[in-house]
């Protein structure tokens, strides 16, 4: 089952279980957020909506509220002694999609407690305790991003 939901200006097309970046929203890491502006409901029989479907939502859980990299936007007129340096960086938020609803139903599934979040650190510090500090970190995490060209960047 797909969905293809708006939020920010854009479109995105999604299935359960799926990561993705989206433009800032509001959201603690670990929540819960809904998105009920669905365009399209696919599956065995794909819905379109006039202009969305009625009753059905996209859950997902907020994993990383973050900042992409550092643009810069440099302006030159060349002999005229004008420069202008401006940057910027895009905020995201990073969600994992949990589930496509539809028929107005509620999501089944909760945010993870906090507690539980900070359990895998307490796992870890044993080891460290012991002198195995090397075994002990977790390996790096690398997600991809799109870029302008579609060409992915680690």
């Amino acid at each position: 089952m797909f969905a293809v939901f708006k939020t920010g200006g854009k479109q995105y097309r999604v299935a359960a279980d799926d990561v993705l970046e989206v433009d800032k929203i509001k959201g603690e890491p670990g929540e819960i957020v809904e998105f009920g502006e669905v365009l399209v409901v696919g599956g065995e029989a794909v819905t379109l909506g006039v202009p969305t479907v009625s009753g059905a939502t996209v859950a997902a859980e907020v994993l990383e509220q973050g900042r992409g990299p550092k643009i810069i936007a440099f302006k030159k007129r060349r002999r005229k002694n004008s420069r202008r340096k401006r940057g910027h960086r895009q905020e995201f938020t990073l969600l994992r999609i949990t589930e496509i609803l539809t028929d107005g139903s509620k999501p089944s599934k909760t945010a993870r407690p906090k507690e539980a979040a900070a359990a895998p650190a307490a796992e870890t510090a044993p080891a460290v305790a012991e002198g195995g500090a090397e075994e002990a970190k977790a390996p790096a995490v690398k997600r991809k991003r799109s870029t302008a060209k579609g060409e992915a960047k680690e």
